[in-house]
């Protein structure tokens, strides 16, 4: 069975090159709004599945991979015992400009940020599905106004969650990593979907 994308990101296209070399690229088109009261992790699995259905209505008999990212500044602090377990992240989306991208990594400076990221393998032969995720966490530097300006106007990583390319120049803006695979970071947990490839018996090696 051939493999297809669903996904139009570059970034998640040359991550998947890592491990396949042929494959086909379909971007699905659908809508991306979250549902009323929906958390991160709920959204980006439902996101990630809902894009694999769409595709596997024009490419039958094909594995599709398909994926999607959340981006959370976490809030340290305490919560109180009436507050939600979601309440104390902020989502961070694709800023799309300077003055954006500005406000969301001054935010950032000193704080923690998580990357929660969910793929979805689907079998459209078979209709079997393997849905999951997996996160991977910035602590950012103290940034000054400098650092952060120049950084933007070098980089312009505007189409980016939480305004970093941590493969490129962002690392300067970054204290320590921590998570068990870093191409989760950049789009698609490849650790965990190779397992997923396996069960369909789709094997790397």
């Amino acid at each position: 069975m051939r493999i297809v994308l669903g996904s139009s990101s570059p970034y998640r296209a040359i991550l998947l090159k890592r491990i396949i070399t042929d494959f086909d690229i379909a971007s699905p088109d659908i809508d991306e709004s979250p549902l009323l009261n929906e958390d991160p992790t709920a959204l980006v699995l439902r996101l990630a599945e809902s894009k694999a259905q769409r595709i596997a209505e024009d490419w039958d008999n094909h594995l599709i991979i398909s994926s999607d990212q959340v981006a959370l500044l976490a809030n340290d602090e305490p919560l109180s015992p009436n507050h939600k377990q979601t309440e104390q992240y902020q989502i961070l989306n694709k800023p799309g400009n300077f003055e954006r991208a500005y406000q969301q990594l001054s935010n950032c400076s000193g704080k923690r940020v998580i990357y929660r990221t969910a793929c979805c393998v689907l079998n459209s032969r078979t209709d079997s599905k393997h849905v999951f995720y997996d996160d991977y966490c910035l602590n950012f530097k103290d940034l000054t106004e400098a650092q952060i300006k120049n950084y933007l106007l070098r980089e312009q990583p505007y189409d980016c969650a939480g305004a970093i390319k941590s493969e490129g120049l962002g690392v300067a803006l970054i204290a320590s990593y921590k998570g068990n695979d870093p191409a989760t970071l950049i789009g698609l947990p490849l650790i965990k979907l190779i397992d997923a490839l396996d069960k369909e018996r789709y094997p790397i090696l």
